[in-house]
C-alpha cells in the first residue's frame, strides 16, 4: 500500500474536485444527496473527517426535502475542501513522481 499512496492522493484530489463540481452544479436534492454521500465516503476513507462530516450534514439536509440553505452547506464544504486540498497537496509533494 505504501507504494500506492501517491496514486491514492492523486486520485482523491482529482476525484474530490469532480465531486465538488457536482455539488455546485446539482439543483436536484436527490442528485445533491448522492454527490454529498459519495464525497463523504471518499473524504472519510482519506481521513478528512471534518469534510466528511460536512458532507454528511448536507446529505441529511437534502433528505429533508428543502432546497433553502443548501448553498450555505456547499460553501462550508468549499471552505473545508480548500484546507484539505492544501494539506493533501503538500503531502503529495513529499513523493517524487
Amino acid at each position: 500500500m505504501e507504494d500506492e499512496y501517491p496514486l491514492l492522493l492523486d486520485t482523491f484530489l482529482s476525484d474530490s474536485q469532480l465531486r465538488l463540481n457536482e455539488l455546485h452544479r446539482s439543483h436536484d436534492l436527490v442528485e445533491l444527496s448522492h454527490a454529498a454521500h459519495s464525497f463523504k465516503g471518499s473524504s472519510s476513507n482519506m481521513g478528512a473527517m471534518r469534510l466528511a462530516q460536512l458532507c454528511s450534514e448536507l446529505e441529511q439536509y437534502c433528505r429533508q426535502g428543502t432546497p433553502d440553505g443548501v448553498d450555505a452547506y456547499v460553501q462550508r464544504i468549499d471552505s473545508e475542501f480548500a484546507l484539505v486540498l492544501k494539506l493533501y497537496s503538500e503531502e503529495r509533494a513529499r513523493f517524487p513522481d
